[in-house]
């Protein structure tokens, strides 16, 4: 698919002190879309950051992060991504904390619209990221990051030496069951059917394993514990029995949903509702609107492979901008 480029309406050259009309606007705050905003602000782009009602993305609930390079220490989540937004303000990045609630895509200017107000961009990088789906428990919420994650790759280490279970049958699941067994000393997976949704590999390397137990037709009723989890109570999907399982730790694997309803019917959604990438490595199937993050990729979903994305949006963003004239050629930053 070769993407044209949308018609310009002819707008004047924006104000660089004017936040509605920018060079580069970038939608979402994760580890994406703030690497975006210090890669384009160190172009002087001065991008427009719409950061979301809840803005710097799932790490802002993430407790000990271990293994983003640069911290042998390891970081909290939330001082992680504050480094991430003062770096990329530093470079002259505009961020409005408010979900963007409409876009534009069909002619150049593109336009954003948060609730009444109306932003105009030469260039977007979307960087929604996706959210991980949740049981919806009031005490599931209560021990995120005190022993309930929704991320084995990410909180597995911290587990090392106890037993911990893994809610769901797919093959999200079973590959989070599995990368489990690298440091707890049992894994439970808990499923609501009487069978696994997932590959016949991944079935096969899970129930084949020592440290893998399933219980089938249970669900999670309630999280419990003191400071940290200490057990689950389940409930049998068949009889609506209850009984305790001990553990120190849930992970929740039912899956993600990407951010994307904001684009429907203007970029190209492929399965399970994630962006695809068109053009190149970041291209949208529109130029000029480039892809990073979460929001497109149901493969490695880590907070340095998101970074990586935005690094790539911002220098293809910035290299388009210069090959329609937006930017002086010249002035593209030798990365």
């Amino acid at each position: 698919m070769t993407a044209t480029v949308p018609p310009s309406t002819g707008a004047t050259e924006p104000d660089p002190a004017d936040t509605r009309h920018r060079k580069v606007a970038i939608i979402g705050s994760g580890p994406a879309g703030l690497t975006a905003a210090i890669y384009a602000g160190r172009a002087n782009l001065a991008p427009l950051v719409i950061a979301g009602n809840v803005p710097m993305g799932q790490l802002m609930i993430t407790s000990d992060v271990e293994n983003y390079p640069g911290f042998p220490n390891g970081i909290q989540g939330p001082e992680l991504m504050q480094q991430f937004r003062e770096q990329a303000e530093r470079f002259g990045s505009k961020l409005i904390e408010k979900d963007a609630t409409k876009v534009d895509f069909s002619q150049r200017p593109f336009r954003i619209w948060v609730n009444d107000d109306e932003y105009l961009a030469d260039s977007v990088i979307v960087a929604t990221g996706a959210s991980a789906l949740w049981l919806g428990l009031p005490t599931e919420e209560e021990f995120r990051g005190r022993g309930v994650s929704a991320c084995a790759t990410c909180d597995g280490f911290f587990f090392r030496g106890r037993d911990v279970a893994v809610v769901g049958g797919g093959d999200t699941a079973l590959e989070e069951a599995t990368f489990l067994t690298r440091f707890a000393n049992k894994v439970t997976m808990i499923v609501r059917r009487e069978e696994f949704r997932g590959s016949k590999i991944m079935q096969d390397r899970a129930l084949n394993h020592e440290k893998i137990d399933v219980l089938w037709n249970k669900e999670v009723a309630e999280v419990k514990g003191e400071m940290t989890v200490n057990s689950l109570t389940l409930r049998d999907t068949s009889t609506g029995e209850t009984s305790e399982l001990p553990v120190q730790g849930m992970f929740v694997a039912i899956g993600y949903k990407p951010n994307t309803d904001l684009f429907a019917g203007q970029l190209t959604v492929g399965e399970g509702g994630y962006l695809e990438i068109v053009d190149g490595e970041t291209g949208s199937g529109i130029e000029g609107v480039f892809v990073a993050g979460d929001v497109h990729d149901h493969h490695y979903r880590q907070a340095v492979t998101a970074a990586g994305d935005g690094c790539k949006a911002a220098i293809d963003a910035e290299r388009w901008l210069a090959s329609v004239g937006e930017i002086e050629a010249s002035t593209a930053t030798n990365w």
